[in-house]
């Protein structure tokens, strides 16, 4: 950990926008932020002409360490991540074994603290093996340091055991993060059920498939008083629900990631196995409904929602091809090239997206820059255009939908407890 003196930033917070301020660091800690701090014997770092912003902080991402470290390994994961400016970031239970007893959840943290440089938050897997049948004791894993209870990006079916999950889980103080699919009538497929799909043959996952299972979770969520969170919502009739679960005050939370208000489903068109996703890319109509929710505040969190795997599984026919893409070091730029700079979000509004509403819904001491607080901070440059290039990614996937995109700013710096990452460096 370093002992570091920022001079001359502009600081952007959920809170404050604040000028010519000085961060002062000490052993990993911020200990002061004001103008002017004048002390010797620290590490400088100019921050002329940069903007300063809490550490983002990933609430829906695939590690895949332990068992499929072949796709992603802590070390490779964290790196990537902090090149992206998330400082935190948390565990899909998804693994082998899947986190599902406390065993594992102490192994992840021991072995996160040795490879990953950002900080790591595990959730539980509400069922075992993520398997959505038996389920997990949600009490032990909290005591060994789950933030939260998932079974990731599998959809649990039967409704019984949903209900179960929300009667145990209303013990708790912890979110209950869902994907929503029925996968009776979602085929299981990577592709909207619409143009695209008929054009190409393939059988499509309808919207309706996301929304029914919305629909029953929001039911519960209401009839149990949990903390539901709902991952990578898709379409602009998610968003509708998710805005009257709100306005009738159930205590539900939502995330998007870049792709479902960039990307549509053209962007599968021959068979373009590096947009297979699920939830699958929509409309444009979807699109602008995304970009509604995220201006209105029905959806709070903006996620990398990173899925990497192995090239050889994307370079398949469309059917066999894995999901998922490789997106911790694109989802801040685009999200700030498409939102911020097209002025649909404030830079402020974005930070509350991508950092003190994943630390506030997540429970975690983190969001903010103030004394006290861990010393997590990202250092951006919006004078500075970057290209996307899936090549120079730090993660083992190296293939982006995205590659050749303009960036409208760049990330220069990140800081994770004191520890400095130049990016500008050779």
């Amino acid at each position: 950990m370093y002992n570091l003196l920022i001079k001359n930033g502009k600081i952007v917070t959920s809170e404050e926008t604040l000028v010519n301020t000085d961060i002062l660091i000490d052993g990993g800690k911020i200990s002061e932020v004001m103008p002017n701090i004048n002390i010797d014997g620290y590490y400088t770092i100019d921050a002329t002409d940069k903007i300063i912003i809490p550490g983002l902080i990933d609430m829906h991402c695939d590690i895949c360490e332990p068992g499929y470290e072949y796709r992603e390994s802590l070390v490779t994961a964290s790196l990537s991540a902090a090149r992206g400016g998330f400082t935190s970031i948390t565990c899909s239970p998804n693994t082998l074994p899947s986190i599902d007893n406390k065993t594992v959840v102490e192994y992840i943290k021991t072995k996160s603290e040795i490879d990953a440089v950002t900080h790591l938050f595990p959730y539980g897997s509400l069922t075992k093996e993520c398997k959505g049948t038996e389920l997990t004791e949600y009490g032990e894993m909290q005591l060994s340091g789950i933030v939260a209870l998932s079974d990731g990006d599998v959809p649990i079916q039967d409704n019984s055991v949903v209900k179960k999950i929300f009667r145990y889980a209303s013990m708790f103080d912890m979110p209950i993060i869902m994907h929503c699919e029925d996968t009776s009538i979602s085929n299981k497929s990577g592709i909207n059920e619409g143009y695209m799909a008929t054009k190409l043959g393939l059988k499509g996952f309808p919207v309706v498939a996301e929304t029914i299972q919305l629909a029953r979770n929001i039911f519960l969520a209401k009839d149990y008083g949990i903390n539901l969170h709902i991952t990578h919502v898709s379409s602009k009739e998610s968003v509708e629900l998710i805005r009257l679960a709100k306005d009738k005050g159930i205590s539900i939370t939502a995330e998007t990631s870049p792709r479902y208000f960039i990307l549509d489903e053209s962007n599968v068109d021959n068979y373009n196995t590096y947009a297979k996703i699920s939830p699958p890319l929509r409309t444009k109509e979807d699109i602008e409904g995304i970009i509604n929710g995220l201006k209105d505040g029905t959806i709070d969190v903006i996620s990398s929602d990173h899925k990497p795997n192995t090239i050889d599984s994307k370079l398949l026919e469309y059917d066999i091809a894995s999901f998922g893409m490789s997106t911790f070091e694109t989802a801040f730029k685009l999200s700030y090239t498409y939102l911020v700079h097209n002025g649909i979000l404030t830079l402020q509004e974005l930070v509350n997206k991508m950092s003190y509403n994943p630390a506030n819904i997540l429970g975690i001491n983190k969001g903010k820059i103030t004394p006290g607080y861990d010393a997590d901070l990202v250092m951006i440059d919006i004078n500075s255009k970057d290209v996307i290039n899936s090549k120079k990614f730090l993660s083992k996937a190296k293939y982006s939908v995205y590659d050749g995109y303009e960036t409208q700013v760049d990330i220069t710096n990140t800081i994770i407890q004191g520890n400095h990452y130049n990016y500008n460096e050779d």
